[in-house]
């Protein structure tokens, strides 16, 4: 019964998207007033043409697409406009994100202080015991010192029990805000590390896609993106590998579409998902990163260091798993190692 009503919403939306179109054609029939208005009618056209229906997201995809074999005058002119009237929820999301954790790291910050604080209390109160033990064995009448000594140790004391408190209470607000951050960390969208989305968000966006793929039998990809494994075995350096993994992530987000999703994978390894892209678009995507990269040389301390990235690609396929996509990518980069002609390599999947 479910299914029935989803089909029937299916063909219900098609149909829609179908009388949609004829009016879309009949007021792509007046004569444009602008470039502007010339190419919005044609990505308009694009879309009708594909058997899409001109949703916002189809239409924001197909604008981003079409937008890269047009000048560079009027990607400029285009793209200026776009920073002007641009809002984009997932940033928000992230500066939320980002704020929160910056927060967290305050409040951690005090606690340490606050500890600290207390552990220079407890040594005081050590160092005037010592003192006062000091003083009755060299004394031969001097009461007067140690009633002194002995108030500023009581003194000390009733300080050290207040802090002591405090500390606790402290202590507890912090362990409540880490169960806060905690939970919030398990529905966060973005790597603070790497300045891209993070795992959980591409699963996400992933999954997403193939229903999209099977509803609407567009042509997506995904590339995965790691450092060279022989670069890194040469370089030897930790530090020196994250600065140049961070500098991949820099560069996937520069030549990176709108609608594109970079997000860091794990283990080094970078994705991004390329929505209504081929296969063919995609090894065009991989070549410009590619070049890209061939261009950002590193720096470590008097060595200059070319970076090399290897790459997989494949297709989303409706027929396949979010997990088996990820892992046909991950073949593609190993496939990748063993051509000496290329830095990346398409990787499609069979069911065995």
């Amino acid at each position: 019964m479910a299914g029935s009503l989803r089909n029937r919403g299916r063909r219900e939306t098609k149909r829609d998207a179908s009388v949609n179109s004829e009016s879309i054609r009949d007021t792509a029939s007046s004569e444009p007033s602008s470039d502007l208005e010339l190419y919005a009618k044609e990505v308009l056209r694009s879309l009708i043409n594909d058997n899409l229906p001109p949703t916002p997201n189809n239409y924001s995809l197909y604008f981003d697409r079409l937008l890269e074999d047009k000048s560079e005058n009027f990607r400029k002119q285009i793209m200026s406009m776009l920073e002007l009237e641009e809002s984009n929820d997932a940033e928000n999301t992230i500066m939320l994100e980002q704020s929160l954790k910056q927060g967290f790291t305050s409040v951690k910050g005090i606690l340490n202080v606050t500890a600290s604080l207390y552990k220079n209390i407890s040594l005081m109160s050590k160092i005037l015991k010592k003192r006062r033990d000091e003083l009755d064995e060299s004394r031969g009448d001097n009461g007067a010192s140690s009633s002194v000594i002995a108030s500023l140790e009581g003194d000390v004391a009733k300080l050290n029990a207040i802090l002591k408190k405090q500390s606790g209470t402290l202590k507890s607000q912090y362990d409540e805000t880490a169960k806060v951050v905690k939970n919030v960390e398990n529905e966060t969208i973005f790597d603070n590390k790497y300045g891209v989305y993070n795992k959980r968000y591409l699963m996400t966006k992933l999954e997403q896609e193939i229903e999209l793929v099977r509803e609407f039998k567009h042509s997506s990809s995904l590339i995965m993106v790691e450092l060279s494994k022989e670069l890194i075995e040469n370089v030897n350096n930790e530090k020196a590998t994250v600065l140049m993994t961070r500098t991949i992530a820099r560069l996937l987000l520069k030549t990176s579409r709108r609608s594109d999703t970079v997000a860091y994978y794990g283990n080094g390894q970078f994705a991004m998902l390329l929505k209504h892209t081929d296969l063919e678009s995609a090894k065009k995507a991989s070549e410009r990163l590619t070049e890209l990269v061939s261009n950002s040389n590193f720096f470590l301390a008097d060595r200059e260091i070319q970076l090399k990235i290897a790459i997989g690609i494949t297709d989303i396929n409706p027929s396949y798993s979010v997990e088996e996509t990820v892992v046909s990518t991950m073949d593609g980069i190993e496939k990748s190692y063993m051509d000496r002609n290329s830095d990346y390599a398409v990787s499609l999947k069979n069911k065995s």
